[in-house]
């Protein structure tokens, strides 16, 4: 299951799952660009391809998601949750609207999938969730605060969740990626060298490496920064 789907990273991403034979639900907001990446996934080779439209703001959307899935394959064996927004300005510029569409997409919509899926992985004995604070949920940076408040957060659940699920079989890895040249970025007015992040198939291969890691070995935590533009 791989929410925010249609994004950079998830454009990428899915086509390496799709060769590998797997079955994905794709979730994302916009009906018709998901529609083409599941066809698209069928085409290269996924065993099934399900889209589901889907706000993760919306706690009974995310309900609906997990409840088709379940309905369709019985089972989830992975959460890569790819939904995320951003806003960077200063602090004294913020509105309480900027702070909330934060909180909501990056905080609210990794927790509620990350519950709503740990439920039946816990059930099953085994699972993986894949949440992506980015480097900006380890460091701080200015221009960023509600940003990283929201990120920070999603470490903090991670973390909590992991120490609960782990005698379930249930892991889970963060992804602390630097710069990505992706969408992400196309309604952010500051000024930065995209031509200098990490491409979204750089990013795509770390997670492919991560769930491909053995049973035993699963990082738990996956730094990747541009060489340019690194916090240490």
């Amino acid at each position: 299951m791989i929410t925010g789907a249609t994004g950079g990273i998830g454009s990428a991403l899915v086509p390496l799952l799709a060769r590998a034979g797997s079955h994905l639900v794709l979730a994302a907001r916009r009906e018709e660009p998901l529609r083409a990446l599941v066809e698209k996934s069928v085409s290269l080779g996924a065993a099934s391809g399900l889209g589901i439209p889907t706000d993760v703001t919306d706690y009974a959307q995310v309900e609906a998601l997990v409840n088709q899935t379940m309905q369709k394959h019985g089972r989830i064996d992975v959460l890569i949750n790819l939904a995320g927004a951003g806003i960077l300005k200063p602090a004294p510029q913020l509105t309480p609207a900027d702070l909330e569409r934060m909180i909501a997409v990056n905080l609210k919509g990794s927790f509620y999938t990350s519950q709503l899926a740990a439920n039946p992985m816990r059930e099953q004995k085994s699972g993986h969730i894949l949440n992506f604070p980015g480097i900006l949920g380890r460091h701080p940076m200015a221009m960023a605060s509600a940003y990283c408040a929201a990120k920070f957060g999603v470490v903090g659940f991670s973390k909590c969740m992991a120490d609960e699920l782990k005698r379930f079989g249930v892991r889970f890895t963060l992804f602390y990626f630097g710069g990505i040249d992706s969408p992400f970025w196309d309604p952010i007015s500051l000024k930065v060298q995209r031509d200098k992040m990490l491409s979204p198939a750089t990013a795509a291969e770390a997670i492919h490496f991560a769930l491909t890691a053995p049973a035993g070995a699963v990082p738990s935590e996956i730094v990747l920064q541009p060489e340019s533009h690194q916090f240490l």
